[in-house]
């Protein structure tokens, strides 16, 4: 489990390099893992924590399957993978939770790390109106995924911009081309449709266990 809390004595070590995926994980799926293990092996990470939200300004708590039940499926999505983590910071606040003031949080309470938000393509084309922008551009580098069979031109733009404008450290992280998403995970379930090969097996065999999503 990650620790959270500060790092004491005044030693002199290498920081360390820590990827940050977020997300409501409803339920989590192959599509997550894979850019997270990309993100470890493209850029030398020691751990990718996968964070579940807690309470996020864009979605009503009625909208979100239990934290319980997601956290679940995150661990279970994650065990055989040691530099997976699951992390339950966002979840232990009140309120609304805004990606700026997790990073600030984080940074404070472990000096020793260095962090890595990854997003997908589309979140960066938008991050500009996120809450305090320039505070997550201050951070934390940004990892920002593309398929690694197109030469996204509009991200390469996008990720200037936030340079010149943010003096913001954006890298694009290539991923193979998978399209899966929560929302038509849950439909499928929903419609009575197989999920194989969309969720890992365990996840599977949870979702059906105990009649999420139907």
């Amino acid at each position: 489990m990650f620790v959270s809390g500060k790092q004491g004595g005044n030693r002199t070590m290498d920081k360390k390099k820590v990827g940050i995926l977020g997300g409501t994980f409803d339920p989590v799926h192959l599509g997550h893992l894979i850019l997270a293990e990309n993100a470890y092996s493209q850029f030398g990470l020691d751990v990718v924590l996968l964070m579940p939200s807690g309470n996020p300004p864009h979605k009503s708590a009625g909208e979100i399957t239990s934290k319980e039940h997601r956290n679940t499926m995150v661990q279970l999505a994650i065990d055989d993978n040691r530099h997976l983590k699951l992390s339950v910071f966002e979840q232990e606040r009140d309120g609304y939770i805004y990606t700026a003031d997790t990073l600030k949080l984080l940074r404070e309470n472990n000096e020793d790390c260095d962090y890595y938000f990854i997003v997908g393509g589309d979140a960066l084309m938008s991050m500009d109106k996120w809450y305090h922008p320039e505070r997550i551009f201050a951070q934390a580098v940004v990892l920002a995924a593309v398929r690694d069979d197109v030469d996204d031109v509009a991200l390469k733009e996008r990720a200037e911009f936030y340079k010149q404008n943010y003096n913001a450290d954006v890298r694009l992280l290539k991923i193979p081309a998978v399209e899966i998403s929560s929302s038509v995970i849950r439909d499928r379930v929903n419609a009575g449709k197989s999920i194989k090969y969309l969720v890992p097996k365990d996840v599977e065999r949870y979702i059906y266990n105990n009649k999420l999503y139907s």
